[in-house]
């Protein structure tokens, strides 16, 4: 509580004006609209083609709930140049600028403040460095001084800047559904993935993810069955959605 004392030369009219300063500022404070400096972050993980847009639309529907998709259009247009495009024509030539601005923009998207108690991210920068420059560096498309600039950065950033991750969704597909919801989507960068680099994926976020074999799992785990058909995906949704709002704790069997 804060309590006033007339100052010498302070008049009655002059303490109103103080009193109704300070119980604006009180309400500003108190007021469930003001931004909070770490809300409860689920990151969504999984596969080219494993349902995040469908996942975060559903949960975009909670207004206590914010949701950042994948900053594509960005990847599309940086200063006029489309790295995502230019990645999957010519990796060799351009997968360490691609992932680069992919560490910048993800970077924001876990910076960016907001209201609600819960954020919402398609995928995060640990995805990006666990599985996505790691299978670069795998098929030699990266090369190791050009990883190690990454994996520096990376370092940097995940040590001094709030990058925590209190949740991640594993949205689990088979590496087959996974590839025909590429071909059927079509998106114009996507048409020369091969179904090698879908299993690889697969594999990457498996060992990350699941058999937690690969890089540093910096959260508790919900796995989905995120090959069930759209009219079904949603009692899945249900079934964990108290997790992912965060209005009931993690018991070991879900994780």
């Amino acid at each position: 509580m804060i309590e006033l004392f007339p100052l010498k030369g302070f008049t009655i009219g002059g303490m109103n004006i103080v009193k109704k300063i300070v119980s604006k500022m009180a309400n500003s404070l108190a007021s469930p609209t003001s931004v909070l400096s770490h809300p409860f972050t689920v990151a969504v993980e999984g596969n080219v083609g494993s349902g995040k847009t469908t996942f975060l639309n559903y949960f975009n529907k909670f207004d206590n709930v914010g949701v950042f998709a994948e900053p594509i259009d960005l990847w599309r247009n940086c200063n006029g140049y489309n790295l995502l495009d230019l990645m999957y024509k010519d990796p060799k030539k351009w997968s360490f600028t691609f992932q680069s601005y992919v560490q910048l923009t993800m970077l924001r998207q876990h910076q960016k403040k907001i209201h609600q108690p819960v954020k919402l991210m398609e995928r995060s920068l640990y995805s990006a460095r666990y599985c996505f420059v790691e299978k670069m560096s795998r098929d030699g498309l990266m090369a190791a001084p050009s990883v190690a600039v990454i994996d520096e950065w990376f370092k940097y950033i995940t040590k001094f800047e709030d990058t925590k991750v209190d949740l991640i969704v594993y949205l689990k597909t088979s590496p087959e559904v996974a590839y025909e919801r590429i071909l059927k989507r079509n998106r114009s960068e996507e048409r020369t993935v091969p179904f090698e680099y879908i299993q690889a994926l697969h594999d990457i976020h498996e060992d990350w993810l699941c058999r937690k074999t690969l890089h540093n799992c910096v959260a508790p785990v919900i796995i989905l069955n995120a090959d069930l058909d759209r009219s079904v995906i949603e009692e899945e949704y249900e079934r964990f959605g108290p997790h992912i709002l965060n209005k009931m704790p993690l018991q070991a069997e879900v994780l």
